[in-house]
């Protein structure tokens, strides 16, 4: 399969390898025909696993385990095009079967309402990663575009705790700096950051610290490259934009610590109107800088096998290219998945 417009071995490899993006919103902010369109090209592009936002920091319990209930009934009655993973092993038989794995997450913790005992519930509903805070302050700590820098609370610990005891990633994304160090240091297994890109090379308080992305690695986990153009440098969402990220992570702790969380967005418009109905859970001018919300631009799903081409131009190795694609992703999921 060549038609992806790039070159005989980029194309076999693309092909080959597990490619996996950590993070796709999900949410009904727009048509509803052009959401669900948006993992058949996805599927045609190559991806094999695509974890979905189900919930985020502004969704109670309730509202959480219908919009949990909705979706698993969706790929379950679609089982012909979709497998929803829980395990490893369906994302690998997904592959195997011409089918795309979907996975779910949270971003951020307020779907938990202060009772613990829902993490079990929810990793056995299929929840397999949950971040900490989306921007602002919760329950467990401070999102990045809170005014103080706090650390976990006791009840951020304690989750911490049950979520390393089921097996649920633990994902430092859109959280505040002194509250993922601290993740570090509590979480018995790999925390990641699902999807962020480094300060380093795009200036921007949604992107981490070179110390934050050496914590993560130390830990075993790994960062998701971010496709939003304003995170990548510029609202530029080319192939090279992307790898500007990939290799200075690489460089700082190396490829095995980098992976995709592309964060695509399949209406832009339909999103920002539903950001200014919630103002508390807006970052503010400092997130877009002088990009209007509106022209924020995304990298498509149709030029990931281009990033593959560009990948093997720049040098990296096939072991590499795989787990950059999503081997990494695989092998933190094989450590922390139960």
């Amino acid at each position: 399969m060549n038609n992806w417009k790039i070159t005989k071995e980029a194309a076999e490899l693309h092909q080959d390898a597990v490619v996996w993006d950590m993070t796709l919103p999900w949410r009904e902010y727009g048509p509803e025909e052009k959401r669900l369109a948006t993992l058949p090209r996805m599927h045609a592009s190559g991806f094999n696993f695509v974890s979905l936002t189900l919930a985020a920091d502004w969704n109670g319990v309730s509202q959480t385990i219908h919009k949990i209930a909705k979706e698993r009934t969706y790929f379950l009655a679609n089982s012909e095009s979709y497998i929803l993973a829980e395990s490893v092993e369906d994302i690998l038989r997904a592959k195997q079967e011409q089918k795309l794995a979907v996975g779910f997450h949270f971003q951020g913790t307020n779907p938990v309402n202060y009772d613990i005992n829902l993490i079990e519930i929810y990793y056995k509903l299929g929840i397999r990663h949950m971040l900490m805070a989306y921007n602002s302050k919760n329950a467990v700590g401070d999102g990045w575009n809170e005014r103080t820098d706090g650390g976990l609370s006791n009840f951020g610990i304690r989750l911490v705790k049950e979520m390393n005891r089921v097996g649920m990633l633990i994902d430092g994304t859109h959280t505040g700096y002194q509250t993922t160090m601290e993740l570090f240091e509590v979480s018995s297994d790999p925390v990641i950051f699902s999807h962020a890109n480094a300060n380093a090379v795009s200036p921007n308080g949604r992107n981490i610290r070179d110390d934050q992305i050496v914590a993560c690695a130390n830990s075993g986990g790994v960062i998701g490259i971010d496709g939003v153009g304003i995170f990548l440098g510029d609202n530029d969402v080319s192939a090279e934009a992307l790898i500007r990220h990939i290799d200075h992570i690489s460089q700082l702790v190396g490829p095995q610590h980098v992976g995709l969380g592309l964060d695509y967005v399949y209406d832009q418009a339909s999103l920002t109107r539903g950001h200014n109905t919630r103002p508390a859970w807006n970052p503010g001018d400092n997130l877009f800088g002088n990009t209007p919300r509106d022209d924020v631009k995304y990298f498509e799903p149709e030029n990931l096998p281009t990033l593959t081409e560009k990948l093997m131009v720049t040098g990296y190795s096939e072991p590499e290219i795989r787990g950059i694609l999503g081997e990494n992703w695989l092998r933190v999921a094989r450590a922390v998945w139960k």
